[in-house]
């Protein structure tokens, strides 16, 4: 790990991780998935908990190469950014709800609703209905696409 980050200079040691060494997180991603609704919405709960713990070689996993995500205000983000993020990312807690999920032969989708609750004292949660798109292959569910239309925020 030295060898990559000891060339790049003024560069967050987490970014530098992500994008210039990969194999530091290359592990096993799980194979033989079952081609299943109930395994795609266990796959959007660990995300949620890969999140919160920072968990990037899950994030990995999820994630297919040339994934990318649809913010709520347009704003398109790559698998590199996102996991860059997570990997500085501030502790939220996520409950997911009205999940389903939906296959197509080897194409999935699943929608639900997640509330973003910041540790942060008076932060109001941030809720969005999401859409995340899944590719079977290599045995495993990929996602290769994401989208979030966020909720106005509730007046007290």
């Amino acid at each position: 790990m030295m060898g990559c980050v000891g060339r790049v200079i003024n560069m967050k040691p987490a970014l530098l991780v992500v994008l210039l060494c990969p194999l530091v997180y290359a592990g096993p991603c799980p194979t033989g998935q079952a081609k299943d609704e109930a395994t795609l919405l266990q796959i959007e709960q660990t995300w949620a908990r890969a999140l919160e713990e920072q968990d990037i070689s899950a994030l990995m996993c999820i994630l297919a190469d040339e994934f990318e995500d649809a913010g709520p205000i347009g704003n398109l983000t790559g698998r590199a950014q996102i996991l860059a993020r997570a990997a500085d990312h501030s502790s939220e807690h996520r409950e997911l709800s009205e999940m389903r999920a939906r296959i197509y032969g080897d194409v999935a989708y699943t929608r639900g609703v997640a509330r973003a609750v910041s540790h942060a004292r008076g932060a109001p949660p941030n809720k969005v209905r999401f859409t995340d798109v899944y590719v079977y292959r290599e045995e495993r569910w990929q996602c290769v696409a994401g989208h979030e239309s966020r909720f106005p925020r509730a007046v007290n």
